[in-house]
């Protein structure tokens, strides 16, 4: 038997298993290998969409399936196939039409479950297309992919940011879904119930886990959900207070290789499951 038998341990990839320069340490490397040497089930949740994790895959050698859309699907990385995925109602497409008019330079991509399509290209959405490599492809309202996963929101300016949550706030249809900030430059509609601990629970349920022996480690807003349905969940040193708040433990930044800190943690008994 190894040590970390029938423990699953889900991290969140920015600023938590990457350290700041977008790189997996090797102490994080090494750790995650022990780990899964001894029986640990690891992987990652993400807001990212399967078609542009492949580096993360890559870099973070899961040896079960991985969540992500920000917990609106669970996605086989070798295999190559959705386990689970939620599909956004088309009715969120009011809330998008208003978004454009109100502000009319926020940049609005429609995160499909193959490919991203941008309805409203601008220089935080240029960006986006650098640092992962996804193509553009456009789109218009009368031909946007079916299904979709989420709509992502983007600018530059805070004051932006919080009048793109302030127009979806207003809008009458907006209890239908859920709304995050994701990034400091970008925010989501998702499907009403959607969070990160959603791919968590299904994971669990696919894998035949028992929820009590999970841990969550996370950084920003986007991973409370995960935080709060682990059965551990941990925050790194450098978390966004809705992050800090929601765990129950904190742990060393992601500078300072969080992910092999909680695995010698787990080691030593100071975590318990």
């Amino acid at each position: 038997m190894g040590k970390f038998d029938g423990v699953l341990l889900c991290t969140d990839l920015d600023g938590t298993l990457y350290k700041n320069d977008k790189t997996v340490s090797q102490e994080n490397k090494e750790a995650i290998e022990y780990f899964k040497r001894e029986g640990g089930l690891f992987t990652f949740i993400t807001g990212r969409s399967p078609h542009y994790s492949q580096d993360a895959y890559r870099a973070a050698q899961p040896n079960v399936p991985f969540g992500c859309m920000n917990g609106g699907a669970v996605y086989d990385g070798e295999r190559h196939t959705y386990i689970w995925m939620r599909e956004m109602s088309m009715d969120v497409m009011e809330i998008v039409a208003d978004m454009e008019r109100q502000l009319p330079t926020v940049g609005i991509q429609i995160a499909g479950f193959d490919k991203a399509y941008f309805l409203k290209d601008n220089d935080v959405m240029s960006g986006f297309r650098q640092i992962t490599g996804v193509p553009f492809l456009g789109c218009t309202y009368d031909n946007l992919p079916t299904p979709f996963a989420k709509v992502i929101f983007g600018a530059v300016r805070e004051e932006e940011m919080l009048e793109i949550e302030k127009v979806f706030r207003a809008h009458p249809r907006a209890g239908e879904f859920d709304f995050i900030r994701s990034e400091k430059t970008l925010c989501e509609i998702l499907p009403k119930g959607t969070h990160k601990g959603v791919s968590l629970v299904k994971l669990t349920e696919y894998l035949g886990v028992d929820p009590a022996k999970t841990v969550a480690v996370g950084d920003y807003n986007n991973d409370v959900g995960m935080l709060k349905a682990a059965g551990l969940g941990v925050a790194v040193a450098n978390a966004s207070a809705a992050a800090l708040a929601a765990a129950d433990v904190v742990t060393v930044s992601n500078e300072e290789h969080a992910i092999a800190q909680v695995i010698k943690d787990l080691e030593c008994g100071k975590y318990v499951l």
